[in-house]
């Protein structure tokens, strides 16, 4: 079996998933397999290419800007929040396990680890990815000032992240789209999406129920019907092929579980306002207590005057 056609506990790995590149990419696909129970560790040398700007004016949320340390940040504590381990170290290299199952990831620090699945989030020149597949489909050759240079083909993976090579993913450098934060960002989310179908598939999801989607909602619009585990049983059911080949104690375990990540979905009036708060309360954080301060003495100060 090869890596995603592996389901999860058949075969040990170190981690599900290792993602190449701490920056905007590799955090965003991070974060969405880790909140899907996929273990995941995010390698980050530290020098993501982000880091080359002087200040970032167009991240969609901070109508001010925002500068770029607080922002990597930001983005750390987001994908550690989510379950990701974050290891500052350098891939060297990424190769087939003997048994051609999963991925060995060799580092420059550390010693190697094992993956299920890897995916590419940095716009260096992916030379740690060589030999996974043929160099010539992998790489393309260009000339400038009368010598030959190799790079990375940028159009090498589909659209959605996936590749020939079973297991890999890209999700930087992809097209033109790394060259702007907020699009690495949603292409690291679209990756991480892939990756998350392609191991449902593997764990017996049919195509039609193997989609996902990480969306919070409301409980108030649970109304009497869908509030119905049997209603949702219902619907799973009629969304299944008529050639599936599940087992019925296997279709049975994975219909629950689906039914249980639909319910923990939705949250009360108190759950968000308990998320609202905490999350508010992690951003102040990364704000400096000067700031923080000279802005509760502000209020304090209008307060006083309002005579309340």
């Amino acid at each position: 079996m090869s890596s995603i056609e592996t389901a999860r506990g058949e075969t040990a790995f170190d981690y599900d998933i290792v993602v190449v590149g701490g920056g905007p990419a590799g955090c965003a696909a991070g974060i969405f397999t880790a909140r899907a129970d996929l273990d995941t560790v995010i390698f980050d040398r530290g020098r993501s290419s982000i880091q080359r700007c002087a200040y970032l004016e167009n991240y969609l949320g901070f109508p001010a800007g925002i500068d770029i340390e607080t922002l990597y940040e930001l983005m750390h504590d987001h994908a550690e929040e989510a379950g990701c381990e974050i290891v500052p170290d350098l891939v060297e290299s990424i190769e087939r396990r003997d048994d051609a199952d999963g991925f060995l990831v060799h580092t420059q620090d550390g010693d190697p680890v094992t993956a299920r699945c890897v995916v590419a989030a940095t716009r260096y020149d992916g030379e740690y990815m060589r030999g996974l597949d043929d160099d010539t489909a992998m790489f393309e050759t260009h000339e400038h000032d009368g010598e030959e240079h190799e790079h990375f083909d940028k159009q090498y993976a589909e659209s959605d992240g996936s590749t020939p090579v079973d297991g890999l993913f890209i999700a930087s450098p992809y097209g033109e789209t790394g060259y702007q934060a907020l699009m690495a960002a949603g292409r690291g989310a679209q990756v991480g999406i892939t990756v998350i179908e392609a191991v449902r598939r593997a764990e017996g999801y049919p195509e039609p129920v193997a989609n996902y989607y990480d969306w919070m909602r409301m409980d108030t619009e649970l109304d009497d019907e869908w509030s119905d585990r049997d209603r949702w049983r219902e619907y799973f059911d009629d969304r299944l092929p008529a050639d599936h080949d599940l087992g019925a104690e296997r279709l049975a375990t994975i219909r629950e579980q689906e039914i249980d990540r639909r319910f923990a979905m939705y949250l009360s009036d108190d759950e968000i306002d308990r998320r609202s708060e905490r999350g508010q309360q992690q951003l102040l954080e990364h704000i400096d207590d000067e700031l923080i301060l000279a802005a509760a003495r502000e209020i304090d100060a209008e307060q006083r005057s309002n005579g309340t």
